[in-house]
């Protein structure tokens, strides 16, 4: 099921330069628009947790760690 998105507020020279693109596409301009958002969203890479954990644990790795409950309790006491 597709959904409707409404953009307000844009200026008036990005809607002319939006109304050329799909032209030269041969594309109505709201056409065109789910064709840069489709563009602009493939392209961005998703953000994986399980690989950046990895990477924060090998740069932390061998290091001494305090546990939470111990800084809170110190976070405590100095209050």
């Amino acid at each position: 099921m597709a959904s409707s998105l409404h953009v307000r507020n844009v200026d008036d020279e990005l809607i002319v330069r939006l109304k050329r693109r799909a032209a030269r596409h041969g594309r109505s301009a709201e056409a065109e628009h789910r064709e840069i958002l489709r563009q602009a969203l493939e392209s961005e890479a998703e953000l994986e947790i399980k690989p950046l954990l990895a990477k924060i644990r090998a740069l932390s790795a061998g290091r001494e760690q305090t546990p939470s409950e111990v800084l809170q309790r110190e976070g405590r006491d100095e209050r």
